[in-house]
C-alpha cells in the first residue's frame, strides 16, 4: 500500500502509529519530522528503546554480555500497558535509559496524550501485542550500508565506541537480530518508506494523511 491510498477509517482516539526499522535507519527522524508537520501538541512519542530492562543488578562486565539487539531486551508488556493508559487519557512516565550504563534512571519522562500517538522502535511491528493496538504500521526500509555508517557515526559521538567495537557488534549481533526478527517484520507494515529519513515527500504525504484522519 502506498501512503496515498491508507484506508480513510479509524475506531479511537488517539490515532496509533507504529513506525519500525533497523538500527540507525531513520526512525527518530521520522518521527522528529512527522511531529514537526503535524504540530505543536499534535503528538506525543513513546520510543520502545527506552524500555530496555535496567541491568544495574549485573556487574559492568556482565551488561556487555546482554544482547541488546534481542527483543527480549525489552519490557514490551510496560510499554503496552503504557500505550493502553494513553488510549484511556491518561499520561505516563517513560523510562529514563542509559545506553551507556544500560541502566535506568529514578525519574522518567512524562509523556501526555495527544490526538496521534507514535510508537517508535526496532521491534515495534514484531511484537503482536503492539500490532494490535495499532491503526497504521510503517517500516522505514534503508540499505545494511547506511545504517552501518549511521550507526558507527551516532555510536562514536553518542556512546563513546571506537569503529572497530561498533563494526564487531554489527556484524555479530545487530545484523543477525536484523536478519532474523526486524526485517520479517516488515511483512506486517501498511506503509513502507524506502530511503528513511532522505524520503522528505512520503513523510510529509504520510503526516498530511494522518492529520487529515485524525480531523474527519
Amino acid at each position: 500500500m502506498t501512503v496515498s491510498e491508507l484506508p480513510g477509517a479509524r475506531s479511537r482516539e488517539p490515532f496509533v502509529l507504529g513506525i519500525a526499522g533497523g538500527s540507525a535507519s531513520g526512525k527518530s527522524t521520522v518521527v522528529s519530522e512527522l511531529r514537526r508537520i503535524l504540530g505543536p501538541g499534535s503528538s506525543c512519542t513513546l520510543r520502545h528503546d527506552a524500555y530496555y530492562h535496567d541491568l544495574s543488578h549485573l556487574p559492568l562486565e556482565r551488561r556487555i554480555e546482554v544482547n541488546v539487539d534481542h527483543p527480549d531486551s525489552l519490557e514490551t508488556e510496560l510499554l503496552v500497558e503504557h500505550i493502553g493508559l494513553l488510549l484511556r487519557g491518561h499520561p505516563v512516565e517513560l523510562p529514563a535509559y542509559d545506553f551507556v550504563s544500560q541502566t535506568r534512571g529514578p525519574i522518567g519522562t512524562v509523556v501526555k496524550p495527544a490526538a496521534v500517538l507514535l510508537i517508535e522502535g526496532l521491534f515495534t511491528l514484531w511484537d503482536d501485542r503492539l500490532r494490535e493496538l495499532m491503526d497504521l504500521k510503517v517500516f522505514i526500509q534503508t540499505t545494511e550500508e547506511e545504517r552501518l555508517e549511521r550507526r558507527i557515526r551516532r555510536d562514536r559521538e553518542e556512546r563513546g565506541r571506537d569503529r572497530s567495537a561498533v563494526l564487531e557488534w554489527h556484524r555479530e549481533r545487530v545484523q543477525p537480530m536484523h536478519d532474523l526478527f526486524v526485517e520479517p517484520s516488515r511483512e506486517h507494515a501498511d506503509v513502507v518508506i524506502s530511503e528513511g529519513a532522505h524520503n522528505r515527500e512520503a513523510i510529509r504525504i504520510l503526516a498530511q494523511r494522518v492529520s487529515e484522519l485524525i480531523q474527519s
